[in-house]
């Protein structure tokens, strides 16, 4: 925005008026004069982030900047030791369908690509060029999705194929095969009510009875065949059902002959989940109390071998948060400090920084105090 008129010095007379433009012609730039200059062409902003982790002593360095009025963006990535060694750099280059990832140590490319063929056709596919050392699977999707019918394909890491049919709302076909292994083959069959479900799961080649699972709206029941350390086949009952009870809700877990119950109460200022397990008797309970929109203390105790633990937190304002705990089952009390907001990101943050600072003393050995910090900054350009 330009720079507003000066106040007339005499109120009394009035404003003297601006000259008028002259006849002057406009400039014209170096290209249309046929000159040798360059158009001058605005720089993208750029975005840098670096984070500072004590406990690691390793500073982590991301920059990145919008291309092409934000259809793409550019980015690169390092980590940076005390001694200035600089480790794991990999460079970015994302749009919305395709992105390309290349790690610079291992010379090796990271390739995603992502496009609709038509409205009811989708086809995403990763490619590792070299290795896993990025971590992605490397995977070839294909889906289509109709009102009746809806087909999907994928193959991952050239070793296995995942391919699942569904006709209509009622029934739907899975089938799972991993080269040098097993396969798995699943038929899923809705009863009526699309909540209730009815799923058969088989190895491929079968090594005994299919596994069975019902689902209903409370939960679901799964009963497979398994073996013994004995080498005894048995079948093997799992199941889960949670529902509402006197304005809480329960849960009973059973697996591998052990049921778990567990109850939890919620409401605004107050949280209570006790449980049980049997048929070992193991009782241990949770309360939780707000006693003010800034203020709140957690509580855990195992009555089987009397271990509590209690965490205490008060939020000064949006920005600062300060939590304090004891741990007795490993005898280690903490305190701890976050700045900027322990979740939102650090543009969202005063000053566009975020910091933790935590203070560890073991009950045991208290010149074993530890102090750690972390610290995040970002700076636009």
């Amino acid at each position: 925005m330009g720079d507003s008129l000066p106040p007339n010095p005499n109120p009394s007379s009035p404003p003297s008026l601006p000259p008028p433009p002259t006849s002057s012609p406009a400039p014209q730039s170096s290209a249309a004069c046929g000159g040798g200059g360059i158009v001058g062409v605005r720089r993208p902003p750029i975005r840098v982030t670096s984070e500072f982790d004590s406990e690691s002593s390793l500073f982590l360095h991301k920059l990145s900047c919008k291309l092409f009025d934000g259809l793409a963006k550019l980015k690169l990535s390092f980590q940076n030791d005390p001694k200035g060694g600089v480790g794991f750099p990999e460079l970015g280059f994302l749009t919305k369908h395709f992105s390309v990832l290349y790690d610079l140590e291992s010379r090796n490319a990271l390739l995603k690509g992502s496009f609709d063929l038509a409205d009811s056709l989708q086809v995403r596919a990763t490619h590792d060029v070299k290795t896993d050392r990025i971590g992605d699977r490397d995977y070839i999707h294909v889906g289509y999705s109709a009102r009746c019918l809806s087909i999907s394909c994928t193959s991952e890491n050239k070793k296995s194929i995942i391919s699942c049919l569904h006709l209509g709302p009622f029934f739907g076909f899975k089938y799972h095969y991993r080269k040098e292994q097993q396969g798995e083959v699943a038929m899923i069959a809705k009863l009526g009510d699309p909540s209730y479900k009815l799923e058969l799961s088989s190895f491929v080649p079968s090594v005994g009875l299919p596994k069975a699972t019902f689902h209903f709206p409370l939960g679901e029941v799964s009963v497979a065949e398994k073996k013994t350390d004995e080498g005894e086949k048995i079948l093997s009952v799992n199941g889960i059902v949670q529902s509402r009870l006197l304005n809480g809700v329960c849960t009973a877990h059973y697996r591998d002959n052990d049921l778990n119950l567990r109850y939890c109460y919620k409401d605004d200022e107050l949280s209570f989940i006790p449980s049980v397990t049997l048929p070992s008797n193991a009782l241990s309970f949770a309360l939780k109390r707000r006693f003010s929109p800034s203020d709140k203390l957690s509580y855990w105790y195992h009555f089987d071998s009397n271990d509590w633990s209690a965490v205490y937190k008060h939020n000064m304002d949006k920005d600062v948060k300060f939590k304090a705990g004891y741990d007795s089952e490993l005898r280690l009390a903490w305190a701890s400090v976050w700045v900027g907001g322990e979740n939102g990101k650090a543009k969202m943050a005063p000053m566009k920084m975020k910091a933790q600072f935590m203070l560890q003393t073991p009950l045991d050995d208290i010149h074993s105090t530890v102090f750690m910090f972390r610290v995040k900054k970002r700076w636009d350009f």
